[in-house]
């Protein structure tokens, strides 16, 4: 799960449009009948999980020009939130991932279209 320690690495971190960041579930490393996977094969996994770190803020909507005149520019985009939420487990499609390390630790940028399921513990928004 997403700890305090993890919350203020990323602090200053900002996911653009419809992308999540995911820190990677370690992978199993042998199969259901004992076999040890050397890591070639795990990275080859076509379905991948992990935890919902950020998220984007969705889907931006095309600016009506005449609404709300008197609003500030930044404020005129609006979006489509994504379902994904900060603590989620995510199960996405490999292919459509980007990897990138940050502060010594490797995670994922994957968009809302490759996120297949998302498990979320209802009593961690409450």
């Amino acid at each position: 799960m997403i700890t305090e320690k993890d919350e203020n690495k990323l602090r200053n971190i900002i996911i653009i449009g419809d992308r999540v960041l995911i820190k990677p579930k370690s992978p199993s490393e042998k199969t259901k009948s004992g076999l040890f996977l050397p890591p070639s094969v795990q990275e080859q996994e076509k379905i991948q999980s992990g935890y919902v770190m950020k998220v984007g803020p969705g889907y931006a909507l095309p600016a009506d020009d005449f609404d709300e005149v008197w609003k500030k520019d930044e404020e005129k985009v609006k979006y489509i939130p994504l379902q994904a939420r900060e603590g989620d487990l995510a199960i996405f499609l490999q292919k459509s991932v980007y990897e990138i390390m940050y502060k010594d630790e490797q995670y994922y940028i994957v968009p809302q279209q490759a996120i297949l399921m998302l498990e979320r513990d209802p009593d961690l928004f409450d």
